[in-house]
């Protein structure tokens, strides 16, 4: 992908078909459902591609297992259903990963089961695997870390993982490939109307400050926690639909969480569901679900969120975790519609929700990554239908994304997850040797992995690479911030800065740090 080639085509369109505001999971799945459909699409992001919401998952591709205990089945058997479709159109950055549930009760062992085995049926041809009861014994070996005390067995099922910002960008890099202009640090600032409805949008160039009037059929707002904002946009009197949650996680090393498996405690004292997943040679704990007023783009983990994480992990394995063990904290804001009378956001219900204004916005929010491409595909649907729009059908069910290969991604195979791209990053070490060398002893990112980012990917900052393009800050955020210097003067020359740009992205990326370390 080639940023100035895509402000380019900003100039050259005299009329877009579809402009889609939001460059997370459903702005993303909305651009490829377009392109892929063949209207002239633009997807415009204000910040960098999955900046807010979409990088900040428990890295999971879920039916949902506490959403069937709610009776969501119509959920569950679509989020099923999509987990399928996901894990055969991208398998280099998604893989099916065994969860276990731990026993206390001789009863829960069978309670699970039979929940589980529905979960099994709803999934189909799709399923990943049989349930299955585990006695004591084995589930001590399965999960060497969980404590014995009361300990009665386990229940082991299946679901999807996945690396949330590299399918991000994957998505983009698809888009693109249908015909898709796709610009992130390009920003909405007002919507042109023609007889009260909207006819397109002038957008600005956040990098150089540049401009642009858009004329578009028709507008896709899809902006997550963002949605109210755009909305007023159109309508200044607009009464916010979004209840923003925020959900945090904590990343410790491998150690306290030794094994393959994943484990699941369906209910904590906030009637969520308590993850231990590992992920990059990482272990990820979480997660809270917290009523948030004020939205922001880096939104900041509460104290007692943390303590109610480690209190919680610190119950189920036999190693403590204390705060001097966490490499990484961070935080992201959950889109819930708000439903009168109902404040606790963790009975809000996770469906997506469309929206057509008397001016034509089609606003899509709601949702989770899992149903990002129906998210998409209802956005599109909505949009064609109400600005009349030729009919064609939507192709994305069977649409192979970008990085495609036909084999299981393994989990700790960090080129793996860039698929068929992987064999160009080696091609760029082939060519340059010391591309080779690691960005820091304490990450599995090579040089050739900021070079590929930056030359094919899109990334205009520091924190694009370290945050989103590889996974650095959400692994381990003070050696992040010490290969910051190291990754800034290998991207200056790339995109013709200098001295001094390198040292104010190393400045901004600190300061962005320290959201994501423990003080």
């Amino acid at each position: 992908m080639d940023r100035q080639k895509m402000l380019q085509q900003l100039g050259n369109v005299p009329q877009w078909d579809i402009i889609v505001i939001g460059g997370g999971a459903t702005g993303l799945g909305a651009a490829v459902d377009a392109a892929s459909r063949g209207y002239k699409t633009l997807l415009v992001e204000q910040e960098d591609f999955a900046k807010g919401t979409s990088s900040r998952s428990t890295k999971l591709v879920h039916g949902g297992v506490r959403y069937l205990a709610q009776g969501n089945i119509k959920m569950v058997r679509e989020a099923l259903r999509e987990r399928g479709l996901l894990l055969k159109n991208a398998p280099h950055v998604c893989h099916n990963l065994s969860f276990i549930i731990p026993s206390f009760h001789w009863w829960q062992k069978w309670y699970y089961s039979i929940g589980l085995s529905m979960y099994d049926l709803l999934a189909g041809k799709l399923s990943l695997g049989k349930t299955k009861m585990l006695s004591k014994k084995t589930t001590q070996q399965l999960i060497p870390a969980i404590s014995s005390k009361n300990l009665s067995g386990g229940v082991l099922y299946h679901d999807g993982q996945f690396d949330d910002t590299r399918l991000a960008i994957n998505l983009a890099q698809t888009a693109e490939e249908q015909g898709a202009t796709i610009l992130n640090y390009c920003k909405v600032i007002a919507f042109t109307k023609a007889d009260k409805r909207i006819n397109g949008v002038e957008v600005q160039d956040v990098l150089s400050g540049k401009k642009y009037t858009l004329s578009s059929k028709a507008v896709v707002n899809a902006t997550g926690v963002f949605t109210d904002k755009v909305i007023e946009l159109d309508d200044p009197n607009h009464q916010p639909i979004v209840s923003p949650s925020q959900g945090v996680h904590i990343v410790v090393d491998q150690k306290f969480f030794p094994g393959k498996q994943a484990l699941m405690v369906p209910k904590t004292d906030d009637g969520r569901v308590l993850f231990a997943v590992p992920w990059h040679d990482k272990v990820i704990l979480g997660t809270t679900d917290t009523p948030i007023n004020e939205i922001a783009l880096e939104p900041k983990a509460l104290q007692e969120e943390i303590d109610f994480i480690i209190q919680h992990s610190n119950r189920y394995l036999s190693s403590q975790i204390e705060y001097k063990d966490i490499n990484t904290v961070y935080a992201g804001l959950r889109p819930l519609i708000k439903i009168k009378n109902k404040k606790s956001t963790s009975i809000l219900p996770r469906d997506h929700t469309t929206i057509i204004s008397d001016s034509g916005l089609v606003t899509i929010t709601g949702g989770k990554w899992t149903t990002y491409r129906t998210m998409g595909k209802h956005a599109i649907d909505n949009a064609a239908f109400a600005c009349k729009l030729p009919k064609k059908n939507c192709v994305t069910a069977t649409l192979l994304i970008h990085g495609f290969q036909n084999k299981t991604t393994e989990a700790d195979d960090i080129l793996s997850a860039y698929g068929s791209d992987a064999e160009n990053i080696q091609l760029l070490i082939t060519d340059q040797p010391s591309l080779q060398e690691k960005i820091h002893p304490a990450l599995p990112y090579s040089k050739a992995t900021v070079v590929w980012a930056v030359q094919n990917e899109m990334a205009m900052t520091v924190e694009d690479v370290l945050a989103r393009r590889t996974r650095s800050l959400f692994l381990d955020a003070k050696a992040a911030v010490e290969a910051a210097p190291l990754v800034a003067s290998i991207m200056a020359p790339l995109v013709r800065q200098t001295k001094e740009w390198q040292q104010q992205e190393v400045t901004k990326f600190i300061a962005l740090s320290k959201t994501y370390i423990i003080q």
